[in-house]
């Protein structure tokens, strides 16, 4: 029987960092069940795939439950090593809360904090034992270091995005996965902007050593793309 390689699953590879993601570990011959939510991104996806087979391809708005239990029920099979949650919005640097509707800041937060753990939770049956769970975390979700302000609305919803993953990892202690809030640095993508000193590239190939290096260690950590600790 021929063996079958290690798969992740890349919730939000359209562009960007997840799309780098996808792309390197497509590279490393990985099997790589990739979401997007444009043609365009699926477009991307494949041409960057030398094994067209080892790539499986999804439409998924990760704040629609209804999608993400379509998407699990469609991968009855396949285990899961890493699961890559990189969803995800902002409203910009200057977001604050005496300016941004309700509706925006509910939007928000149900896209950067809710859905990441909804879908977390659903893709649990696939995952392995030992397998890895990713948040796309950010260096601006620490309670502790926020000193300047900025981002406002962004800094809570991430903020808000560990908690629950720490929430999440303390009543699944019983198993051996290991959780991850991952912060990819500040990298040059659309939200980061041309000023970011990261490429995308250095980011994916540093967090994707810090899955590696942190996969059987278990519980939950917060930490950046060269596995530097981030206080919570």
């Amino acid at each position: 029987m021929r063996k079958q390689p290690p798969t992740v699953a890349v919730l939000g590879a359209s562009r960007g960092i997840g799309f780098g993601v996808a792309r390197e570990y497509l590279k490393r011959g990985w099997r790589v069940i990739a979401t997007t939510r444009t043609p365009v991104g699926k477009a991307k996806l494949r041409m960057v795939a030398d094994e067209p087979d080892k790539l499986l391809e999804f439409n998924l708005e990760i704040t629609d439950e209804a999608q993400i239990h379509a998407m699990v029920a469609g991968l009855p099979e396949i285990k899961i090593d890493v699961l890559f949650v990189n969803a995800g919005v902002g409203r910009g640097a200057g977001d604050r809360v005496d300016t941004m509707t309700r509706s925006d800041f509910v939007a928000l937060l149900v896209t950067n904090a809710l859905s990441p753990i909804v879908a977390i939770h659903s893709f649990r049956p696939l995952m392995k034992e030992d397998g890895v769970v990713v948040v796309m975390s950010s260096n601006l979700a620490s309670v502790a270091n926020n000193t300047d302000g900025g981002w406002e609305v962004y800094r809570a919803s991430k903020a808000s995005l560990n908690t629950l993953l720490r929430s999440y990892a303390a009543r699944n202690s019983d198993d051996r996965k290991t959780y991850l809030a991952l912060s990819p640095g500040w990298v040059r993508t659309d939200m980061g902007g041309p000023s970011a000193p990261l490429d995308v590239e250095t980011s994916v190939t540093g967090m994707l050593s810090v899955v590696d290096k942190r996969r059987g260690n278990g519980g939950v950590a917060f930490v950046d793309y060269s596995n530097a600790a981030i206080p919570w």
